[in-house]
C-alpha cells in the first residue's frame, strides 16, 4: 500500500537533511590556558573523589579525640615554672606531685625506676613526705577522679598508672585530682 492510501489528504513531509558546517580547528592554545584547563579538571576530580571517600568512610566509628592527648610541649623543669600552690594539703600534695612527675619523668612498673622517674604512686608518696594519711587522702580522690573519667572498673591507682605507655594520661589525671581535690576543700 502507498503512503497516499493509508492517510489521503495528509501532506507527508518529506525529511531533509542540513549540512553542518565543519567546525574551525581548534586554535592552538597557551601555556598558561592548557595549565588553566588542566587545574579546573583536576581540582573537579579531587573534588569528586573527597565526596567519595567521606562516602566509603561514613560508616567507620571514630571516636573524638581529646586534644590534650595531641596537643604537647616540652617537659623539662626550665619550662615548668613551679605551679601556685592550692591552698588545701591535699590539692597541694597533688599539685606537687604532678609538677615533680612533670620534672622529674613518668615511669610504669616501678615506685621509682632507675633514672628517678617515679609513677603517680611513687609521686604521691615522695611528695607526701611520710605522713600516710595524706598520702592516702591524695590516692583515694586521685583513685576517684580516674574512676570518674575512666569508669568504676579502675582497681587501684597503681594498676591505672601501668596501663599506659606514656605520660600524657596520668599526669593529666593528677592534675585533675589536684582540681577536684581542691573543689572539695581537701
Amino acid at each position: 500500500m502507498s503512503q497516499t492510501a493509508l492517510s489521503p489528504g495528509i501532506d507527508h513531509p518529506t525529511p531533509t537533511t542540513q549540512s553542518v558546517p565543519a567546525a574551525a580547528p581548534p586554535a592552538e592554545l597557551t601555556l598558561e590556558e592548557r595549565l588553566t584547563l588542566v587545574k579546573a579538571e583536576m581540582t573537579a576530580r579531587l573534588d569528586e573523589a573527597a565526596v567519595a571517600y567521606e562516602v566509603n568512610t561514613a560508616h567507620i566509628p571514630t571516636d573524638p579525640v581529646d586534644l590534650a592527648d595531641v596537643v604537647t610541649m616540652p617537659l623539662t623543669p626550665t619550662l615548668q615554672p613551679p605551679p601556685q600552690s592550692y591552698r588545701t594539703p591535699v590539692a597541694a600534695l597533688l599539685q606537687r606531685a604532678h609538677h615533680r612527675l612533670l620534672t622529674g619523668g613518668w615511669c610504669s612498673g616501678a615506685l621509682v625506676d632507675e633514672d628517678g622517674a617515679r609513677c603517680m604512686l611513687g609521686a604521691i608518696r615522695i611528695e607526701a613526705r611520710g605522713d600516710s594519711g595524706l598520702e592516702a587522702n591524695a590516692v583515694s580522690v586521685l583513685l576517684d577522679a580516674i574512676r570518674r573519667k575512666f569508669g568504676g572498673d579502675v582497681d587501684s591507682v597503681p594498676s591505672f598508672n601501668d596501663a599506659h605507655g606514656s605520660a600524657r594520661t596520668p599526669l593529666r589525671m593528677v592534675d585533675q585530682a589536684a582540681g577536684l581535690a581542691d573543689a572539695r576543700g581537701l
